[in-house]
């Protein structure tokens, strides 16, 4: 489990945030608070309160008080609330991806997407209707017919991490809303602001007091929701071993749960790779949120002739990379999300110095001049990283590439199969061949072709497989609505 930072030392006149319990905002029991930073300046913006099991329970009972009503309601009048919830994020764009990059320092154009990804999902739950109608067949056997419907759950728990402030709530909560369950959802204490914002414009919504809850706080919250005998369902993203100690916390309380947990992504460039309209897409694999992204590229294969070539045009455009604060035009990556991290990924390059892998770019002394307290770090590449490197090995979750060579396409997968994660997975290649191989061979759940952020649309599945992922059914999609629904089968004979 992830462990609470101590007690913050903010500014008096800074916020202290309060939890969405009943339709109402309250202030939590916690006795201790984690300071919220904007990254690219090292200012404390806000206190989040790291709540206890008894906030925990408040906002579980809440929903559990919310569900027989929700649950009854039509699914089509579900789905308009959703759609109203759509209308007012879109009203509230701009200002919400400005929340995203204030709290987590991405640029401006990185939280846009992130934040258009969100209302996708919105979008896609707004098809409740269509999407939970079960199959019937009549005449099973003689005048016996068989249909099956979707029944929601119950209270449904979300915790989010830190990456994605705005989108990844949005995986979960509104396909649980529109399936008729309740929700309580935890932010990560880094960056409670976004949730904070749409909780506010949810409560436009005309959602019944209880249908969506939210608690702030760390750890003692995750634990508490894993174990609450209300909560039916979890849904989580994090690293690996956290993702792991939900998923056997939760399941042995009897849960379901979906766990998202880490990565150590491939992306292959073959020697037939088109090289020059690929590398930028290469490069924002990488480095795009600062590498603070489930679906980065970690580790770089150019196979046989292409290592030379593809290696000088990463380093030269990872180089030309413009760093600063994600606010400011021109930016084009912003900080790492605390000073605490950024002295994990500069620890990581120092370890891969120690190894002995060359390195070609060292991001540790880039300083940004106007932001002299913010949390940077600069891009870096590493070749000739083998696997048995902690840092070929490894979730680094930042601005630092590793590139391992490789003979042929065969050698390449096999670096693939023998690694525990298996999250995405990417190809640059002109030959139709070798990308059928590699979409058919690689052992991640998603599969880019000259594609270097493998991230599925709302209405497919997201999720890995192999340590990168803990459940059966993944997030958004399809896979969403079955999730947080029950199939029942009724078998009628009437005389």
């Amino acid at each position: 489990m992830a462990t609470a930072s101590p007690a913050s030392r903010a500014p008096a006149d800074v916020e202290v945030l309060k939890n969405y319990v009943g339709g109402r905002w309250v202030a939590s029991r916690a006795g201790e608070h984690q300071d919220v930073h904007n990254p690219a300046r090292g200012e404390v913006i806000a206190r989040a309160p790291l709540s206890t099991a008894a906030d925990v329970d408040a906002a579980v009972q809440a929903a559990a008080s919310a569900f027989p009503a929700w649950r009854d309601t039509p699914v089509v009048v579900r789905s308009r609330a959703l759609f109203r919830f759509k209308a007012i994020l879109e009203e509230h764009f701009e200002e919400l991806a400005r929340t995203v990059t204030t709290e987590h320092g991405k640029t401006l154009d990185e939280s846009r997407g992130s934040v258009r990804r969100a209302i996708e999902c919105v979008e896609v739950a707004c098809g409740a209707p269509s999407l939970m109608m079960g199959p019937a067949l009549e005449n099973v056997a003689s005048g016996i017919d068989c249909h099956a419907v979707r029944q929601p759950l119950g209270v449904v728990a979300a915790i989010a991490p830190f990456n994605f402030p705005a989108m990844v709530p949005l995986w979960f909560l509104p396909f649980a809303v529109a399936t008729g369950n309740t929700v309580v959802v935890k932010p990560s204490e880094q960056v409670p602001l976004s949730q904070r914002r749409m909780f506010e414009l949810l409560d436009r919504c005309d959602l019944p007091p209880g249908v969506v809850n939210l608690v702030n706080g760390a750890r003692e919250v995750v634990e508490a929701l894993c174990d609450h005998p209300r909560v039916r369902a979890v849904s989580f993203v994090g690293s690996t071993p956290v993702a792991r100690a939900v998923w056997e916390r939760a399941t042995r309380a009897g849960k379901r749960v979906q766990a998202l947990g880490g990565a150590k992504n491939f992306v292959v460039v073959m020697p037939d790779a088109d090289l020059e309209r690929s590398i930028a897409a290469v490069t924002e694999s990488f480095y795009g949120c600062a590498g603070e992204r489930c679906l980065a590229g970690s580790v770089l294969v150019p196979v046989g002739d292409a290592h030379r070539e593809a290696r000088d045009r990463m380093v030269a455009s990872a180089r030309a990379l413009r760093v600063g604060d994600g606010a400011e035009p021109g930016t084009t990556m912003g900080p790492v999300i605390s000073a605490r991290h950024r002295e994990r990924v500069v620890g990581w390059i120092g370890r891969g110095e120690q190894e002995g892998a060359r390195l070609l770019l060292d991001g540790r002394a880039l300083r940004v001049p106007d932001r002299p307290d913010g949390f940077f770090v600069g891009p870096t590449v590493f070749d000739g990283v083998s696997p048995d490197m902690a840092i070929g090995r490894e979730e680094i979750f930042g601005p630092v590439a590793s590139i391992t060579p490789a003979r042929s396409l065969d050698d390449a997968l096999a670096l693939l199969d023998a690694h525990p994660n298996a999250n995405a997975a990417s190809i640059f290649t002109s030959s139709g061949k070798a990308a059928r191989e590699f979409a058919r061979r690689a052992p991640a759940s998603m599969v880019g072709v000259n594609i270097g952020v493998a991230a599925p649309m709302a209405f497919f599945p997201f999720g890995g497989a192999k340590d990168s992922f803990f459940g059966d059914l993944k997030a958004h999609g399809r896979d969403a609505v079955a999730f947080y629904t029950d199939q029942k089968v009724t078998i009628s004979r009437w005389f």
